[in-house]
């Protein structure tokens, strides 16, 4: 499911929610954007795809192994055996592979053989163990709305039943293989009641809710966030993503809302607490209801801010800021998990599919955020998420008379500080290019001389010896006429 990133906000085209087989329901970027009935129906296809491989796999080894045998018997002499038991003997070895080869890839297919059934009506610890206050209130309610229904009740509590204990036995296989187990439970008990017990479609749907509510608030502990799985490693990479961007702000998202309104205010809160609030739920449908109503907060505050109905494309990126700025606890293993065992009509058509859908879409767009999404340029980016600096509060110029003096001051001081800082940076990024520059110069000059020296070497000659003066005294040379003297005439 791409996601548009425009300079007027986070833009989807409301075609790429639908599932992209063309049915019209909701799609989810869980199920490759398929809706939950598409991406069974692919889910099936590939895997009688892979049954049907490791069948004839299967055959071909027990061949194999036949032929191998049968040399080895003739090779031997052992002519003992009668054709007639050796065709027994191999009808057997046959029966019990196929037998077996059934087994392995049936058993997780289908909510439970009649044999199985019959094996898990006996009383389980598990199940008949002391019940929490929350199960024991939902068990008795569920007991209250089927006496309504009388015959159809009796046989829907039956059926639930049966299904409960069955997945008892059931804990052993993937989270997949439960999902598709209790997916198949929804459908097989909603085909039943319309076509056997010919109940309205308005009252199996609320039938069905409360099936969902029963089964799974019993199964929460052991489906929800399975060591089995890396849910709980996708909720910690996506928590540390969240805190990373922190510094995004609304006019980087191009939301719509003004906080500075008291009533948006409250609204964004509302709809924080809301999204936070789907982590304490248990059933499927009681978290779905959290992001409903999420959303109907967020297409408040959008309304108030301006002053008419918001569109989809202000829906959006606004649900991304709030979800970035409540940063939800074990976001991924609750889509996951509504993902998997919710009533699969829920995700598919309604609100709740569609408000669903757009969460998803919010978090694959918090997961793959750039600085492109964000009208950034990479250098920015890479500096806000490191944590060197973060954007500059834009300064309010009309402040609300009741804004108290002191968040005016500290609003100011958080200003300068990032002004402070950025000159800072900038010094320390010219200091550090001066130093640059005086080192290459430096080098420069060196290497100049360098090769001067190398091109005309300088030849040292010594010093020739110097004319001794004409009147000192000529020691080394005796051939040099005596000084004259003064001669002295008389008058």
């Amino acid at each position: 499911m791409s996601l548009k990133s425009e300079r007027r906000g986070i833009h989807v085209d409301q075609s790429e929610l639908l599932c992209k087989k063309g049915c019209g329901y909701y799609g989810n970027p869980a199920w490759q954007g398929f809706c939950s009935k598409c991406w069974r129906e692919e889910y099936h296809k590939a895997r009688q795809k892979q049954i049907q491989e490791d069948w004839e796999l299967a055959e071909r080894l027990q061949r194999e192994e036949e032929e191998a045998f049968a040399s080895s018997q003739s090779s031997q002499g052992a002519q003992s055996l009668t054709f007639s038991k050796f065709e027994e003997k191999k009808t057997n070895e046959k029966t019990r592979k196929v037998t077996t080869v059934k087994r392995f890839f049936s058993a997780s297919s289908r909510v439970g053989s009649k044999k199985e059934i019959q094996e898990a009506k006996a009383p389980s610890p598990s199940i008949n163990r002391q019940t929490s206050i929350e199960t024991d209130r939902v068990s008795k309610e569920f007991i209250e709305f089927l006496k309504t229904f009388h015959k159809t009740g009796q046989e829907v509590y039956k059926q639930t039943k049966l299904f409960l204990e069955a997945m008892h036995y059931k804990r052993d296989l993937s989270i997949e293989e439960q999902s598709e187990c209790t997916q198949d439970f929804y459908q097989n008990v909603a085909e039943r009641m319309q076509t056997r017990g010919k109940v309205p479609p308005e009252k199996v749907e609320k039938i069905m809710d409360h099936i969902e509510k029963y089964i799974m608030t019993r199964l929460y502990k052991h489906v929800f966030c399975p060591e089995t799985t890396d849910d709980e490693k996708k909720d910690l990479t996506i928590q540390k993503r969240i805190r990373a961007l922190h510094w995004v702000t609304p006019q980087m998202l191009c939301v719509p809302v003004n906080e500075e309104i008291p009533e948006v205010s409250d609204m964004v809160v509302k709809a924080i607490t809301d999204i936070i609030e789907m982590d304490s739920k248990r059933v499927p449908r009681d978290k779905l209801a959290c992001v409903t109503r999420c959303s109907k907060h967020v297409f408040s505050a959008i309304k108030v801010t301006k002053n008419e109905p918001a569109s989809a494309d202000d829906f959006l990126p606004t649900l991304i800021y709030i979800v970035l700025k409540g940063n939800p606890p074990r976001l991924q293993s609750n889509i996951q998990y509504v993902t998997r065992f919710c009533n699969p009509s829920r995700l598919m058509t309604g609100e709740d599919g569609y408000y669903f859908t757009n969460l998803c879409c919010a978090v694959a767009f918090i997961e793959k955020l750039d600085a492109q999404s964000l009208n950034l340029s990479q250098e920015d980016f890479d500096r806000y998420m490191s944590g060197q600096t973060s954007p500059r509060k834009q300064e309010s110029e009309n402040w609300s008379p009741d804004a108290c003096l002191g968040v005016r001051q500290m609003y100011k001081n958080l200003d300068l500080l990032s002004q402070l800082n950025e000159r800072q940076e900038r010094i320390m990024s010219e200091a550090k290019k001066l130093e640059k520059d005086l080192i290459d110069w430096t080098d420069g000059i060196a290497k100049e001389v360098q090769d001067i020296v190398e091109k005309c070497p300088l030849e040292i000659k010594p010093p020739n010896q110097s004319l001794a003066a004409i009147d000192s005294e000529n020691v080394e040379n005796d051939k040099l006429p005596p000084p004259l003297q003064p001669q002295v005439y008389a008058g």
